[in-house]
């Protein structure tokens, strides 16, 4: 066979084939490898996100099925309270006496059952801040020794939930006109949202 016998295009087809080149080569499996990286990493964030948000769901349902009971358990507490601040603790009648410390200890364990299930008491001391996500202000009064809009008196404790306000707690504030003399309506009408309402029955 000669030469003749070959058809030149395939000659040219061999010729015209780009010769192997190691380093473009090594540079697209190194692109390929960064770009499965990229969605790796992706992956594991959407991955972490989820599992934050299933939590975070979780809690929020253990929290809605508790807190209607815990609402209701706090007229218990409410009551144990008033209780315990009307109680003849000087009287000298060990019946009376042994009563008292029963309440005590009774109010003390229901707080600790409270906040063993994640619910924490709202009582704020004289001359906090008021802040209208927690509290709600009942009535203004002046006073000399806090700062105008600062909590003077609680007149009743409020409570959180996981983070939830499930009741404010109702306070008494500092009177921010000078010179007032006497409790006065210190803001609009009265709603249900922890903040500035005030009971004007109060």
């Amino acid at each position: 066979m000669t030469g003749d016998d070959f058809p030149e295009d395939e000659f040219d087809d061999v010729a015209a084939e780009p010769a192997f080149n190691p380093s473009e080569a090594l540079d697209a499996a190194q692109d390929e490898i960064d770009k499965l990286k990229e969605q790796i990493l992706r992956i594991a964030a959407e991955a972490e996100n989820t599992k934050r948000r299933a939590e975070r769901e979780a809690n929020d349902a253990r929290a809605y099925a508790i807190q209607k009971f815990a609402r209701d358990l706090l007229g218990v507490a409410d009551n144990l309270e008033r209780a315990l601040q009307h109680a003849p603790r000087e009287d000298a009648d060990p019946a009376v006496k042994n009563l008292v410390v029963g309440l005590d200890m009774t109010a003390k364990e229901l707080q600790g059952a409270f906040e063993r299930n994640g619910l924490k008491r709202v009582d704020p001391e004289r001359g906090a801040k008021f802040d209208p996500n927690y509290h709600q202000a009942m009535m203004e009064q002046s006073a000399g020794d806090v700062a105008p809009g600062s909590v003077l008196q609680v007149m009743q404790a409020g409570y959180e939930l996981m983070g939830r306000i499930v009741r404010p707690a109702m306070v008494i504030v500092a009177d921010k006109a000078s010179g007032a003399g006497q409790a006065t309506n210190a803001y609009s009408a009265h709603n249900d949202d922890a903040g500035g309402a005030v009971d004007t029955k109060a």
